[in-house]
């Protein structure tokens, strides 16, 4: 594994390098990034608890407030690859830094919003929110003993699981007594102290410098070939997807992409290295990403809250409100949570495969549980605390999968990628989620059926299954060793 250079000797006389000689315990250091990936998790989540409160607001419907969504994960994809690198070439805390900034200034910008479209806007700003995550892992490799790493990963990707439920279940507590607008503000002032933890409390690294020259084309380019993918992706259950405007932004996007591909392995100094994908582990890695987001993980965060607060009195449902539906769905999060320090352990002395294997398993025990407990409290608990648990494994387990399959200095550039593939993931099993709930709806009804849902536990276990088949494709071992 490569060795991390210590920092410089510090000139005792410049003030300004007082950050490169601070001395912070690893538990410091994990605490200070796990909180900053709640602010991502956050802002990612905030927003659905709000979608019926501003289209009533601003006499809307939901196909146009629903671009504060995909608006979002445009960016949030995008920033998430190229910020990554930008971090791994000039220094992770100063375009974290930069990265928090902006996202309080468009939490800032939605929060004053007297308009769709200013909400809109802020949450594209927002997006800006999806390179955090990377550049969080990129930090904890680069400041931490490597026996510490691998659970620091588990740690900080965990948070943002357990954050994105608590987020929902805050939001909307904050609307039902406050306002929309309050969820934008909290967001904005608590970006605002991440940023001064950054700079005032987490340790930096001295700057090394770097000659390679910053690539515009490649960095301009991603963003319109994710964008189109993702967008096809998103709206291609309720365009069609036969429809011209569904297959032009897919088609338009892969042409794109394939473009982006070919100039990145032509320059010298590309704002994505490819080549890592030749990596047999890495490229397992990616494919495994893009099967538990297509299944398991991108479709539970669907189905459930439909499940919970649909009317008991139709063919499945609870009919909990939201509510009781957050607080439940939080509760089942926060005790996953508490196994993600196990997983770390796990990817520390056997290897992150193991991990995913156990997560693979936990989504396969809950699709059953969908299955056979839709109508009942207690059995719907169980399924949300075997998703957490699933959850805890497995998706903490693919960031320390990356790490173990990339040098030191790619570590943002490659979980950034990783997380444009799941987040494409995401929007194609969200989408066929949606699409065979609207066509197990019974003429003249909009609710689906128990048939639909049944159909949707199928997909779960399909995607289950070939992530199941993917970790096992994988090298057992581990890249990390006691220090």
């Amino acid at each position: 594994m490569t060795t991390i250079p210590g920092p410089a000797a510090p000139e005792k006389t410049a003030p300004q390098t007082a950050r490169y000689t601070r001395k912070r315990s690893a538990a410091v250091i994990i605490l200070v990034l796990s909180l900053i990936e709640v602010i991502s998790a956050f802002e990612t989540s905030m927003v659905f608890a709000a979608i019926p409160t501003i289209i009533k607001d601003f006499d809307s419907d939901a196909a146009t407030v629903g671009w504060a969504v995909t608006a979002f994960l445009l960016v949030a994809a995008a920033s998430a690859a190229v910020c990554g690198r930008l971090g791994d070439m000039y220094g992770r805390e100063r375009v974290l830094i930069i990265v928090l900034a902006i996202a309080t200034f468009g939490s800032l910008f939605s929060a004053i919003g007297d308009s769709v479209g200013a909400i809109i806007g802020g949450r594209a700003i927002q997006g800006v929110a999806g390179a955090i995550l990377p550049l969080c892992i990129g930090l904890a490799r680069a400041h931490l003993p490597n026996v510490k790493v691998p659970v620091a990963i588990a740690v900080i990707s965990g948070t943002a699981v357990a954050a994105g439920a608590g987020s929902a279940f805050i939001a909307g507590m904050m609307i039902d007594y406050a306002s929309w607008h309050l969820i934008f503000i909290v967001a904005a002032v608590y970006a605002t102290c991440m940023l001064l933890l950054v700079a005032f409390v987490l340790p930096w690294l001295p700057p090394v410098g770097t000659n390679q020259k910053l690539d515009w084309i490649g960095t301009i380019a991603f963003a319109p070939a994710i964008a189109g993918i993702l967008l096809g992706i998103t709206k291609g259950s309720s365009w069609g997807w036969t429809d011209g405007k569904t297959l032009g932004l897919l088609v338009g996007g892969v042409v794109i992409l394939a473009l982006w591909v070919l100039w990145e392995l032509r320059v010298t100094d590309p704002i994505a290295n490819v080549r890592l994908l030749t990596d047999r582990k890495l490229a397992l890695t990616m494919l495994a990403t893009l099967t538990l987001a297509v299944g398991p993980f991108g479709i539970s965060n669907l189905i459930v809250p439909i499940v919970l607060q649909s009317p008991s009195s139709g063919s499945f449902g609870l009919g909990m409100s939201p509510s009781a539906a957050g607080a439940l769905t939080l509760a089942g999060a926060l005790l996953g949570f508490a196994f993600t320090p196990l997983s770390g352990r796990l990817s520390r002395t056997v290897g992150s495969r193991v991990s995913l294997l156990i997560g693979g398993l936990m989504y396969a025990v809950s699709a059953v549980l969908l299955y056979a407990f839709n109508d009942a409290k207690l059995g719907m608990f169980a399924m949300v605390v075997t998703v957490s648990i699933a959850t805890s494994f497995a998706y903490t387990a693919l960031p320390n999968l990356v790490v173990e399959s990339v040098p030191v200095e790619n570590t943002s550039e490659a979980t950034g990628l990783n997380s444009v593939v799941r987040t494409a993931g995401q929007g194609i099993g969200t989408s066929i989620a949606t699409a065979i709930l609207a066509s197990s709806a019974i003429a003249g009804s909009i609710a689906p059926t128990v048939g639909g849902l049944n159909m949707v536990v199928v997909v779960i276990l399909i995607g289950t299954a070939a992530t199941i088949a993917l970790a096992l494709m994988l090298r057992p071992g581990t890249v990390y060793a006691e220090a």
